[in-house]
């Protein structure tokens, strides 16, 4: 029998790879859709380098594989950060991440749902937000794409139920990723606060993450949609 069809979005690198990783583990054949390919071989194989701020191009890729492979799976993983304070907040820089964060998502989705229902066997969409909804220090735009995706998932949840298809989303943080170190030097006494608030008393790692996403896409879990799971050793807990 041939494995299920994932498709991950920004998956060639630290959560985004993780994620890749653990669902070829867990048997599906992984898609990873990137500008940049990922270094193990195994996912090299299927991998398809595309600009997912590129409207047209994220669309035919991803259509170019349902063509062929139909899709089980869909994880919204990829995503720009650009930290500032509000004062500093670039806004030639909000179009770049509400395109990349939320309209990539919208455009995956277009495609992949159609087959999902065509299939008639559900389906599973999850968002790699994070925990910055909550509220996160220099985050203005990073926090408002995620805080969107999160409610935008709730909305395509109840749209999709009778479906079968299910949409959660894995809210991660503080993760040690190259993308955390490039924001939060490590030297910095804003990142040894980070670090030491941490109930759990480490940082995450991004098979953390990837272990959450593998549940909703599990379909172990065809009763749970329209839910967010915090994996932040315990950060949002106070």
């Amino acid at each position: 029998m041939l494995s299920k069809t994932a498709i991950v979005t920004g998956g060639a690198r630290n959560i985004g790879y993780a994620i890749s990783k653990r669902l070829s583990d867990d048997g599906y054949r992984v898609f990873v859709l990137d500008v940049v390919a990922p270094e193990d071989a195994a996912l090299l194989a299927d991998f398809r380098q595309v600009d997912l701020s590129d409207v047209e191009a994220t669309r035919a890729t991803v259509a170019a594989i349902i063509a062929e492979h139909g899709v089980h799976c869909l994880v919204n993983n990829v995503g720009l950060v650009f930290p500032a304070p509000l004062e500093d907040v670039d806004l030639s820089d909000f179009d770049k991440v509400m395109h990349l964060n939320l309209r990539a998502a919208i455009v995956c989705a277009q495609e992949a749902v159609p087959a999902m229902r065509r299939a008639g066997a559900g389906g599973r969409i999850v968002f790699n937000t994070s925990r910055v909804t909550k509220g996160k220090l220099d985050r203005t735009l990073y926090s408002a794409s995620k805080g969107a995706a999160q409610s935008m998932a709730r909305t395509w949840a109840l749209e999709l139920a009778p479906h079968g298809i299910t949409v959660n989303c894995v809210a991660p943080g503080p993760i040690a990723t190259t993308a955390f170190w490039d924001n939060n030097p490590p030297d910095a006494p804003k990142t040894r606060a980070i670090i030491d608030q941490v109930p759990l008393g480490r940082m995450g790692k991004p098979e953390d993450v990837a272990n959450a996403i593998s549940f909703f896409c599990d379909d172990k879990a065809s009763f749970v949609t329209g839910q967010t799971l915090f994996v932040c050793g315990g950060v949002t807990v106070g």
